[in-house]
């Protein structure tokens, strides 16, 4: 026992000092990355934290001047920080409740009255705020470590090449003489033809053509297989059915992610073709859960080409940072919006560098459009996302037809002249997929699921048909290209609530443009 003395008389020496203020300004921070675990980075805390931690130790060396009182300054700065990052959750909260009134004058005045009060408080005379000590470190540090524990049951472990999901339908394929190059986009929210026509009254026909024109089947019945991008990428990209993938996805009341996500990043098409010596190429979307961050090159832009990141405008919309945004001093969501430009940018522009990379290769590009946020017009030029929502940030049904198809138009051209660039640049015929995850929002079943799914197959469309769905496009490539012996599974669409996305039920397709 003698031997932990030393070590308790260090720990009560260190606990006696008051650090607490400095803890406290890190938590909003990790707080908020709990909170978005395995939606954004953890990396995208860095700059945040940092300025946190040095706007607390600022506020604290400032009421140390005046105060002339180490405890009283260290107290003071904590209700006070308390104040700051509070700021935005409480905003969020009230303007739920009141949104017609603008709440922002009134907040303020309650913030600044209380920051008064609280000042008040910390000057008394009779409170020293020295037997608080201890129990405040305690505190702050039980609140940081809570966060970067869930913040840390978020990080992806195990191998790069492995298979997450644990029925991944894994067969002994074979690399062809001269293997081509595997593209395969998701175009998030892209709708079939027929949708397009009779909700927007847009004709893509002439896109359409142009991509029979260019060797394409376009499946003129398909629907996705379920009804959003994470449950409907996972299924397509390992070849199977969510409910025969994994038990975790067979259970009617789970909320869990993590194994989707994981099985989304780690699936049996990218396992089976590196496996074959492919090397794999992906682009960073924004949604860290769906990003193949850990492949042979994962192309981003900058870290701050528009200034800040999502998870930094998020975190000052939490914050007493937000009024900048009420007063039109900063516009946090034009920012968000070019991240979403640059990122779209850069698949536009790298494609001809990344047709040249040496094959064979497997190539995953994952669109964010038509999807909001709008940030297009037809032409390219740069528009406001503001412009297509309330004041309740949701989305009139005749502003999203505007953005969307705005969007659309803008997105086919680019689409073009990719396919084009590919096409030129291989020197194998190339395999490329062009697929929608799920159809527009506001839609109801079955519109919800119409997708435009068109694949660039060179001497291997013969079998394609109408209704093929995303959960057979690798089934059929595997087979056509690599000597595989998939079965051909029924093409069925499952609709699943959020946030129980194993509540599976079947929802028809009533297309009647398939001969069969």
């Amino acid at each position: 026992m003698n031997n932990f003395k030393p070590i308790i008389k260090n720990l009560a020496r260190w606990f006696s000092i008051p650090w607490y203020f400095i803890v406290f300004s890190a938590y909003p921070v990790l707080a908020l990355l709990a909170f978005n675990v395995g939606q954004v980075k953890s990396s995208s805390g860095w700059r945040p934290l940092l300025v946190s931690v040095l706007i607390g130790a600022l506020l604290f060396l400032l009421l140390r001047w005046i105060l002339k009182d180490t405890y009283r300054a260290a107290f003071l700065s904590t209700l006070w920080l308390a104040l700051f990052f509070s700021y935005g959750h409480i905003y969020i909260m009230l303007i739920g409740k009141w949104e017609k009134i603008n709440i922002t004058p009134y907040l303020l005045i309650a913030w600044l009255i209380l920051a008064v009060l609280f000042y008040v408080w910390a000057t008394r005379p009779r409170f020293t705020f020295r037997d608080s000590v201890l129990a405040l470190n305690v505190v702050s540090l039980g609140l940081v470590i809570t966060s970067l524990v869930q913040i840390s049951s978020g990080v992806q472990k195990g191998d790069v090449h492995r298979l997450a999901a644990k029925n991944s339908p894994v067969q002994d394929l074979v690399l062809p003489p001269n293997p081509p190059d595997v593209y395969y986009f998701i175009l998030d929210m892209y709708t079939r033809a027929d949708l397009l026509k009779t909700a927007y009254g847009y004709d893509n026909s002439g896109f359409i053509h142009d991509l029979e024109s260019r060797g394409f089947y376009v499946a003129q019945c398909s629907q996705s297989n379920y009804t959003r991008t994470e449950i409907s990428l996972t299924s397509s990209l390992n070849l199977a059915y969510l409910q025969d993938l994994d038990p975790k996805f067979n259970d009617p009341n789970s909320i869990a992610r993590g194994t989707l996500w994981d099985a989304l990043k780690h699936n049996t098409v990218r396992y089976e073709l590196e496996n074959l010596g492919y090397k794999t190429i992906s682009f960073a979307n924004g949604f860290a859960w769906s990003e193949w961050d850990d492949v042979n090159d994962f192309l981003t832009p900058p870290p701050f080409s528009s200034g800040m990141t999502e998870f930094e405008t998020l975190f000052m919309q939490t914050t007493l940072a937000r009024t900048s945004q009420d007063f039109g001093w900063l516009d946090l969501d034009q920012i968000d919006g070019q991240n979403f430009r640059d990122r779209d940018m850069l698949v536009f522009n790298s494609m001809k560098t990344v047709a040249k990379m040496s094959g064979p290769k497997l190539v995953y590009v994952h669109l964010i459009m038509p999807h909001p946020p709008f940030v297009f017009g037809p032409d390219g030029t740069h528009t406001d996302p503001a412009d297509f929502w309330n004041d309740k940030k949701q989305y009139p049904a005749k502003t999203f037809g505007l953005g969307y198809t705005n969007q659309l138009t803008f997105l086919n051209h680019k689409l073009l002249d990719m396919i084009d660039t590919i096409q030129s640049e291989s020197k194998t015929p190339p395999i490329i997929v062009l697929q929608g995850d799920h159809g527009p929002w506001l839609q109801p079943n079955p519109q919800h699921f119409f997708i435009l799914n068109a694949y660039d197959l060179p001497g291997h469309t013969d079998q394609l048909y109408p209704k093929i769905s995303p959960v057979n496009s690798f089934r059929y490539i595997f087979n056509n290209y690599f000597g595989g012996k998939y079965d051909m599974l029924p093409d069925i669409t499952y609709y699943s609530p959020t946030p129980k996305l194993y509540n599976y039920s079947v929802v028809s397709n009533p297309c009647e443009s398939d001969p069969n």
